[in-house]
């Protein structure tokens, strides 16, 4: 799936991979795609609750190993 822009928020630890994807998705444009990848597994609930929240879209997400990959479209 194609992105505008890829997060690497690997290694952080609550709320850090919230925080990086606000402050990236705050640079983007509506429609505009961004891929998010971390390795904290409470990303997989906290990434889409935030999205959700925030009315912007998941598209896709998956895990590849330790590292969870989300899609999101911006609102």
């Amino acid at each position: 799936m194609k992105s505008e822009k890829v997060l690497d928020a690997k290694g952080l630890a609550c709320p850090m991979p919230i925080v990086r994807t606000k402050k990236a998705m705050d640079q983007l444009e509506s429609g505009q795609i961004l891929e998010i990848h971390t390795t904290d597994k409470g990303s997989t609930k906290d990434i889409p609750a935030w999205a959700d929240a925030a009315n912007h879209e998941i598209l896709k997400t998956e895990q590849d190993g330790e590292v969870f990959k989300f899609w999101v479209k911006k609102a």
